[in-house]
């Protein structure tokens, strides 16, 4: 009979709240905490599903090859977090199905940063291709913060030697995010902050927001870009 687990690594409020639909709904599961232990020792075997809760994307990445190969089902699976994880992927994968998004450039080096702002116009948006929770933007307003905030990140290590740039979009103190399962889309959110980053680990506050028929559309596409 096939298992369901729940893998995390803190066991947060989110993960709580998991635990709490499951019972509720008479669903059979296993919580492990992944932190107290090591593969191969961490269960999962073939038709197995895990649901990978580990705060680090790497550990939840790592976690879903691991448990794939065992013939785990994973949610999500580990191509779909490796693609997420990398926001160049994500930009050309998107770009490829047409879906609407930032304008964005990649540059090599700094002075290929200064011609992609040129392209896209101030202020632009430095991030790094991996990384979440709004670690690490930079609001570029001019050809100076530029040219240091470039120079920096060249003696940041290899992680920083690709500089992925996004065109500023004022956006009304607000982005959403959405959640799906199964190709079907669950549930909306409006992050709000009065700071230009609105991720809750920056302090942005969550609302729920309508599901229209025009985001369910968009995020069908969407997932058919990313294949998952």
């Amino acid at each position: 009979m096939a298992r369901f687990f729940i893998f995390y690594t803190r066991l947060r409020t989110e993960e709580k709240l998991l635990f709490k639909a499951a019972e509720e709904r008479g669903i059979p599961f296993s919580a492990v905490n992944v932190s107290d232990g090591m593969w191969p020792d961490i269960p999962g075997a073939s038709g197995d599903v895990a649901l990978c809760r580990c705060v680090s994307q790497t550990q939840n990445s790592a976690l879903a090859v691991l448990l794939e190969a065992r013939g785990v089902l994973t949610v999500n699976s580990s191509g779909v977090m490796a693609l997420c994880a990398d926001k160049i992927v994500t930009a050309a994968k998107l770009e490829a199905a047409g879906i609407p998004q930032p304008e964005y450039a990649v540059a090599f080096s700094p002075e290929g940063a200064i011609e992609g702002a040129k392209r896209l116009g101030y202020p632009v948006v430095i991030k790094p291709a991996t990384g979440s929770w709004g670690r690490l933007l930079a609001k570029i307003n001019d050809r100076d913060a530029l040219e240091a905030v470039a120079e920096h990140k060249t003696h940041m290590g290899a992680a920083h030697s690709v500089l992925f740039m996004q065109q500023y979009v004022e956006k009304k103190g607000f982005d959403l995010r959405a959640t799906l399962l199964g190709g079907e889309p669950i549930t909306v959110i409006k992050r709000c902050s009065e700071h230009w980053i609105t991720n809750t680990a920056r302090g942005a506050t969550p609302e729920k927001y309508p599901l229209s028929p025009e985001i369910k559309a968009l995020l069908g596409r969407v997932q058919d870009a990313i294949g998952g």
